[in-house]
């Protein structure tokens, strides 16, 4: 399990900021307590299974509003960053957000690739850091968990391992749809984020007996919004510890 804390501010960061782009605090911040903590994920991931390194991962969450999706951005950042190819593919049909942390267009992407619109590589977009490429979402469908479950969809996984050392896949909440289980055979790793004082235990259950019931390989969890006290002159800074689900 990874944690990740945030300072008890009594108001959220995260609506000072003027664009998504700036939640990018790997980018922008390199230095602060956040872009270590998401260092030290990339590091613990490294160490998950190091004779067979893990290079395609999805991240889900039990329900929305957990963070995901900015998990994945700061975290595919921190990898860029150490020299390593990344792509992320945002699956999330149902709330976009990818495009919004690299200031891309979305009229085209997977859902367009899927559908044999577009190629692979004409959906596969610049995100102006050294190594890092995004396959946004493209046009919302009415089917998503079944352009996700096709054999096109395991081509396009195919062909962004040629390009990447890590695929990161953004994927919906697991509990309100399937697309999360539809997709976590294709990969070698799913990770699951909680937010804390928010997620509901029950919730996170749930969200477990889903992922166990498609096969699904549970690498971990990462803890978002946990708040951080400065009381006493110093930070509980931001940790992690290594745990699972399994076992």
């Amino acid at each position: 399990m990874f944690n990740i804390f945030k300072k008890n501010n009594k108001k959220d960061s995260r609506s000072l900021l003027k664009t998504r782009n700036n939640e990018l605090i790997v980018k922008h911040n390199p230095k602060s307590p956040a872009s270590e903590a998401y260092r030290s994920i990339r590091t613990n991931i490294s160490f998950l299974s190091p004779d067979n390194p893990l290079t395609k991962i999805a991240v889900t969450s039990s329900g929305p509003s957990e963070g995901k999706s900015l998990t994945i951005a700061n975290l595919a950042v921190s990898m860029a960053q150490n020299g390593k190819k990344v792509v992320i593919i945002d699956a999330d049909m149902r709330k976009p957000m990818q495009h919004k942390f690299y200031d891309l267009p979305n009229f085209e992407g997977l859902s367009n690739i899927l559908t044999s619109e577009i190629e692979f590589e004409d959906g596969l977009r610049e995100t102006g850091i050294d190594g890092l490429k995004v396959v946004t979402t493209g046009t919302v469908p009415p089917n998503p968990a079944e352009l996700l479950n096709s054999k096109r969809m395991e081509e396009v996984i195919k062909k962004a391992e040629k390009e990447a050392d890590m695929v990161f896949i953004d994927t919906p909440p697991v509990i309100a749809v399937t697309d999360a289980a539809v997709l976590s055979n294709k990969v070698d790793g799913i990770i699951l984020i909680v937010a804390s004082h928010q997620t509901e235990e029950q919730m996170m259950v749930r969200a477990k007996e889903n992922l166990d019931k498609a096969n699904a390989n549970i690498i971990g969890t990462i803890i978002t919004k946990y708040p951080v006290s400065t009381k006493g002159g110093y930070y509980n800074y931001y940790y992690y510890y290594g745990n699972s689900f399994k076992g």
